[in-house]
């Protein structure tokens, strides 16, 4: 850096609003409550090709897109879009933020998408295909790019600086909200509307997924109890859908416009396995939580909680239990993990999002929610995975959220009560 230019001043990232739509609730509020109660969103799907399935499991979302939005509009949305934009909206209201010109000049959207307009396309596909149609709806293409949620977001609250779409499979949302808070930290940007969304449930994607043969086996005697992380007995994920949008601002402004501050992002971590397109690699993931510490200036001691990737299949599992042990070292077994996955299922690019909303909320209720449907102890996961009950009446004061993707894509964020950050 030459001599004559001053060292740049980071500054703090605040979490002001937060918005979330899920399988197990559609507001911050009902979410929590239900995680910290063990209430699964894990049913058999709705769709009429279910039956056909062999997984005819899912975490589904129960949402009416007309209450939200009006028949011309909904023409352009995919049902990925639609999650995003009320859970933008939420976040938005939340935060109690003023988007004034100025503001919204400064202000951008970072998102995480998996698959996109899967069910447009799909639709699309059926009719050219297997219907022999000649011509598709007119927005097919603009409903199922990948960044038309972010434009759509960018559109209807008027925000003008950057926006970006990340799709880095299960991780997507989390490096979204990772980069949004580099970008605040260096100045790009004064605020930001960062999370997920994602909606693949058609026949053919899962399909797909079965092929692949991750997904979890149905359980027999409940349905809702099939995504078993953790467990000796799990068999695989479930997969679900839905939307996290978290609002960023730098810390003084919010401070100064009175705004209510839910915790400070104050580490991230991004590392590549290098590895196997599938399989997880222990290397991969232990360099991303080393990232995020060393990104918040703590050590490992200082984390109160860990929302786990935790997805429920057989090698995955052991696997993250592994590399939490290699970076916690004889702390390991003190800090409680839980799988918030074993009630709303695997969101895929909305997953980092609405899991780190459930962990800044574990900040704010002073309370952790379980790893549900935990029954059998497994030798090689051997962690306080808060089995089958939340915990309630404690201090959370440091959170952290693992996401870890096909690809071995890796995401790591920290974040903290400000209360703890002034002690520190």
């Amino acid at each position: 850096m030459p001599a004559d230019r001053p060292a740049l001043t980071l500054r703090r990232v605040a979490v002001t609003g937060m918005g979330v739509v899920s399988p197990v609730g559609s507001s911050c509020d009902q979410f929590f409550d239900n995680l910290l109660a063990g209430k699964s969103g894990i049913r058999r799907l709705s769709a009429s090709f279910a039956g056909g399935l062999s997984a005819r499991i899912g975490g589904e979302v129960e949402f009416d897109p007309a209450v939200h939005f009006p028949k011309a509009k909904l023409g352009l949305l995919d049902r990925f879009s639609q999650f995003a934009l009320v859970a933008a909206a939420q976040a938005v209201l939340d935060s109690g933020m003023a988007l004034d010109d100025k503001l919204q000049e400064r202000a951008g959207v970072f998102l995480g998408i998996g698959m996109g307009g899967a069910q447009t396309l799909e639709a699309g596909y059926s009719e050219l295909f297997l219907q022999r149609k000649e011509r598709l709806p007119p927005f097919t293409v603009l409903r199922t790019m990948n960044n038309a949620a972010a434009a759509h977001i960018s559109m209807d609250f008027g925000l003008r600086g950057p926006s970006y779409t990340y799709s880095t499979a299960c991780s997507s949302s989390s490096i979204a909200i990772g980069e949004a808070v580099r970008a605040i930290r260096h100045g790009y940007a004064d605020a930001a509307l960062a999370g997920g969304a994602e909606s693949l449930f058609s026949l053919g994607t899962l399909r797909a997924w079965e092929a692949l043969r991750t997904l979890a086996l149905e359980d027999a005697q409940d349905p809702a109890a099939s995504c078993r992380p953790f467990s000796r007995d799990r068999t695989g994920l479930v997969l679900g859908e839905g939307a996290g949008v978290i609002v960023l601002e730098d810390l003084e402004s919010a401070r100064r416009r009175g705004a209510r501050i839910y915790a400070e992002v104050i580490g991230y971590g991004a590392a590549s396995d290098a590895a196997h397109i599938a399989k997880p690699d222990m290397a991969g993931q232990v360099r991303a939580m080393r990232a995020a510490l060393e990104d918040a200036g703590i050590a490992p001691a200082e984390v109160d909680y860990l929302n786990a990737h935790g997805t429920a299949t057989v090698a995955g599992d052991v696997i993250e239990t592994a590399a939490i042990k290699q970076v916690f070292g004889a702390q390991a077994g003190r800090i409680p993990v839980s799988s918030t996955k074993s009630m709303h299922g695997h969101l895929m690019g909305a997953a980092g999002a609405v899991e780190f909303v459930a962990a800044i909320l574990a900040i704010v209720r002073g309370a952790i929610p379980p790893t549900a449907n935990l029954r059998v102890a497994d030798p090689e996961c051997d962690l306080d995975y808060v089995a089958n009950e939340g915990r309630s009446g404690i201090a959370v004061r440091t959170v952290m959220s693992n996401s870890f993707a096909f690809g071995g894509s890796n995401a790591v964020l920290i974040a903290r009560s400000l209360e703890a950050c002034h002690r520190a």
